[in-house]
């Protein structure tokens, strides 16, 4: 006996295989994310290391700059740590980069860092203290430098060299003087005595009662050690005037 064809029935849906595609799903998000996060701190770690080298290149300027600043000081020539001929070459390659390097370079000192002159040029200034020692003050357009230090009238060399020392005193009489009015230049040696190295005098003459005005000024090379210091000295420090341009001291490597 035939038993009826019926239609055959339908096969349940596999768990396993909507598992997997899920899975799948997630695991290529997981990719993508992960790939996105790995390329985010790449350039997160680019951009530190080229801030780290900023910093480090900022840092190693800045100690040049010292050593170079270190090597223009006589305390830096004398240190044996320092190479100063070598530091102040690379300073001068370095600034001669970016230009043609032509006579603005090739004028230092055939082929040496042209360092600031060393040379001090000082104005008279009154003193309420007693002695005929003259002090001096700074002015507005006159040099300065470390290497020449001025300490109660007295200016102290640093380097050793020749030195052009000069000075000018200006004077009123009111009244006449058989003596000369003089101005001294002197090398004054700790623990030694004074040395005159220049003199000048002129008469002290007077017009009536009127002040007279007066001037005298020498000049002349010398061979300086370090630490010797000069200083100017007069015979009547009453009298010197100290306006403008009238009273002055100075002196300068050669």
């Amino acid at each position: 006996m035939n038993e009826p064809y019926g239609p055959e029935a339908p096969r349940p849906i596999s768990s396993t295989s909507g598992t997997m595609k899920i899975f799948m799903g997630f695991l290529a998000v997981f990719v993508v994310v992960q790939t996105i996060g790995t390329v985010l701190f790449c350039l997160y770690l680019h951009m530190k290391m080229d801030k780290m080298e900023e910093v480090l290149s900022l840092n190693e300027d800045y100690i040049f700059l010292k050593k170079v600043q270190k090597c223009q000081t006589a305390e830096g020539h004398k240190s044996t740590l320092l190479d100063c001929e070598k530091i102040l070459k690379g300073f001068q390659n370095i600034q001669c980069e970016g230009r043609s390097c032509g006579s603005p370079c090739r004028g230092m000192l055939r082929g040496q860092w042209k360092r600031q002159p060393i040379a001090v040029h000082l104005a008279g200034q009154q003193s309420n203290k007693a002695g005929s020692v003259l002090e001096w003050k700074e002015t507005m357009y006159g040099p300065t430098n470390s290497l020449i230090s001025n300490k109660e009238g007295k200016l102290k060399v640093e380097e050793a060299g020749l030195y052009y020392i000069y000075s000018q005193v200006s004077f009123c009489t009111k009244e006449v003087s058989l003596a000369p009015f003089t101005l001294y230049i002197y090398l004054h040696i700790p623990k030694e005595e004074d040395r005159l190295l220049l003199k000048g005098q002129k008469t002290q003459s007077t017009l009536k009662s009127l002040c007279e005005l007066q001037s005298i000024r020498v000049g002349g090379v010398f061979s300086l050690r370090e630490g010797d210091m000069v200083f100017v000295n007069v015979t009547d420090s009453t009298k010197v005037k100290y306006s403008h341009g009238n009273t002055y001291f100075g002196i300068f490597k050669l």
